[in-house]
């Protein structure tokens, strides 16, 4: 319920007000000077202001003035005289947020405190979250306060003190390394090495010898000896990013190490024992991938001892936001660039989009943003014309406006999205949701992402 103030020197018209906003579930007070407005203002919190330009000789833009200086949360929507252009821009200049024109249109009215409250809210939100985003929120650098990151937060926590062996699901750009990172650094490995290496990177033959190391020799331009990862993570934590890209071949020889706790160098012939605590990382579907032959299930049992998963960023709500000031303020640092911050109508944009890319993509928005910015916060126009016109796959067919309607083909897609987005990502699950072998779903999907290029 939002609170109305009405200022208005005709009783009737304050009724009129009444009636037509209290309809719509909002709660509204009136007064029919500037002087008890002040007063009300001082004393009361209001969402929205409503004001006629004459009141009684004395001019409602004074009280947008006002309202800017004292109450600048609030916004004022200014009535005026029909046709007077010049009155309206000044109303706009004395900080008003919006103008109705005599005679008054009740829907319009209605339409501009929905929005109006709406400004507020989200403009608040901002503000908090600004605040929010220079203090610790989470464990080791993770922002957030959505229930997805609160209880990773305390899944991470829990598992920290424990060797056991961690993989992290998720998908690309949802910040699996981070979550490596906040459970050495939670651990009692803290003081030890943290060790990363990208399996997806790097060709078999490469790979192996950087996990295991080799001897002199072992291989051509083997001209000395070389300690492997697993061993420089002696002590630490060893995380392999997109292990679901490792070949056959390398998970036979992976599992047989991490079974033993010992590895044998490339063209050595001693095994030699290693001791670090090994998290893994992958944005495949590994069930999928065993039943389909391309993972081993007896590598994915080792490594499925504790499962993390990083949340979509779509699932992470008003999260959104906060990541967007805490991006905003580093790269502000970084790059000598102050900025004030992001405009309540672009920060409705960055909620309403679905961020396929998650929080890298994020990023990258804000710094292009930034860069493009021509005032001293981020609005609408600054953000990539995908994330302008982007449409919500939340589905909506209340009313009758043919304009409002779209395809079956439409509809399919965005309850698809949806069920995906309810499911963290997870196809298998998804699938089975909808009741679609996995071939179709992907299909299906493969085809939504194309169309998207192309509309890029």
């Amino acid at each position: 319920m939002n609170r109305i103030l009405a200022v208005d020197d005709d009783p009737d018209v304050c009724a009129l007000f009444r009636e037509c906003l209290e309809g719509q579930g909002n709660q509204v007070e009136s007064c029919s000077t500037l002087t008890a407005a002040y007063e009300l203002l001082a004393a009361e919190d209001f969402d929205v202001v409503v004001v006629d330009v004459q009141l009684n000789g004395e001019s409602g833009l004074t009280l947008c003035e006002w309202v800017r200086e004292n109450r600048a949360d609030v916004p004022v929507i200014v009535v005026t005289g029909f046709g007077n252009l010049d009155t309206a821009v000044g109303a706009i200049r004395a900080g008003g947020y919006d103008f109705i024109t005599k005679p008054i249109d009740m829907d319009l009215l209605s339409f501009s405190v929905r929005r109006a409250a709406l400004h507020r809210e989200l403009k608040g939100e901002v503000r908090r979250l600004r605040l929010a985003s220079t203090e610790h929120v989470g464990i080791e650098g993770m922002i957030g306060e959505s229930s997805a990151i609160r209880k990773l937060s305390s899944l991470i926590q829990r598992v920290a003190s424990s060797d056991a062996t961690v993989l992290v699901s998720g998908e690309s750009g949802t910040g699996k390394e981070l979550i490596a990172h906040a459970l050495h650094k939670t651990s009692e490995r803290a003081l030890g090495p943290f060790v990363a290496v990208n399996c997806a990177a790097l060709p078999s033959e490469l790979l192996e010898s950087e996990l295991f190391g080799h001897e002199r020799g072992a291989f051509t331009d083997a001209r000395q000896a070389r300690e492997g990862l697993l061993r420089q993570a002696n002590g630490g934590t060893l995380f392999l990013d997109e292990i679901g890209e490792m070949s056959l071949g390398m998970q036979v020889k992976l599992l047989r190490a991490l079974q033993e706790r010992k590895v044998r160098p490339v063209g050595g012939s001693q095994e030699i024992p290693f001791n670090a605590r090994l998290v893994v990382a992958t944005n495949r579907d590994l069930e999928s991938q065993v039943e389909e032959g391309k993972f081993r299930e007896d590598l994915y049992y080792r490594i499925n001892v504790v499962r993390l998963h990083s949340p979509p960023l779509r699932s992470r709500g008003s999260d959104v936001l906060l990541l967007a000031q805490h991006f905003l303020a580093m790269i502000a640092k970084r790059s000598s660039h102050p900025m004030k911050g992001i405009s309540s109508a672009a920060a409705k944009r960055l909620l309403d989009y679905d961020w396929p890319g998650n929080v890298r993509e994020l990023e990258n928005t804000i710094e292009r943003a930034m860069a493009l910015a021509q005032f001293d916060e981020i609005g609408v126009e600054d953000l990539p014309e995908k994330i302008q016109s982007h449409q919500s796959t939340q589905l909506v067919i209340s009313g009758s406006n043919p304009e409002e309607l779209v395809s079956l083909e439409e509809l399919e897609k965005r309850y698809i999205l949806r069920v995906l987005s309810a499911v963290s990502g997870n196809k298998t699950q998804a699938a089975k949701v909808l009741e679609l072998d996995r071939r179709t779903l992907y299909r299906k999907l493969d085809g939504y992402e194309r169309a998207d290029r192309v509309g890029d």
